[in-house]
Parts: structure tokens; sequence; C-alpha cells
């Protein structure tokens, strides 16, 4: 079984901060879990295996909740992005909606 948040001492003090942080985070699609993935924050997938998340956890933190779910040898990136219009990445043909979930900022 994972660990949990409650498991480090350090998981109360390891965010991003008040707000939530953008990141961008890709897995292998083929290394996907059968259930959905928790993403730890507000998501948008852009492509499979490809999301833009928004989350209070850190970068090393986000992607350790994700590794935790994705089999031992699954591929995973996690990026942090500047979450204004001059951070956000620029993209073609990835899944509907993506900039309008940019533009409305967190869904919490």
């Amino acid at each position: 079984m994972p660990p949990t948040a409650s498991d480090s001492p350090a998981a109360a003090t390891d965010t991003a901060g008040d707000a939530a942080a953008l990141y961008l985070v890709w897995h292998d699609p083929e290394a996907a879990p059968a259930g959905p993935l928790d993403l730890h924050g507000d998501g948008h997938p852009l492509a499979d295996g490809l999301w833009l998340i928004r989350s209070p956890l850190s970068r090393s933190k986000l992607y350790h909740r994700i590794k935790w779910q994705l089999p031992g040898d699954a591929a995973l990136a996690c990026a942090p992005l500047a979450d204004d219009p001059d951070g956000w990445p620029k993209f073609k043909g990835m899944a509907a909606g993506a900039l309008a979930w940019l533009r409305g900022g967190s869904a919490g």
C-alpha cells in the first residue's frame, strides 16, 4: 500500500503554498490505472496521459502521489508552470476545453 500524506512529518509543510500551483504532468498512457487517476487537485486532460493540474501540493509531493498510482516501471514527468497567461503552454490539437480551463482558474 502506498504511503499517505499523514505518513510524513513534512506532509503538512510540503505544499506549494496557500494557492494552488500549475503543473504539466505526463505519464505513459499504457500504464494508466484501471480506475480514474487521483490528480490531487483540479485537472484537465490534454491527451492520453497528459494533464494540466492545479494542486496545493509541491512538485515533489504531486509527482510521488501520481507515481504511487502507476505501475513501478511507468514513465512519468511533472513540471511546474507559471500560472498566468505568459506562463501557460501553447498547444494545438489537444482535448477540448483546455484553454477555457486555464482561464477559469482554480475550481476550488
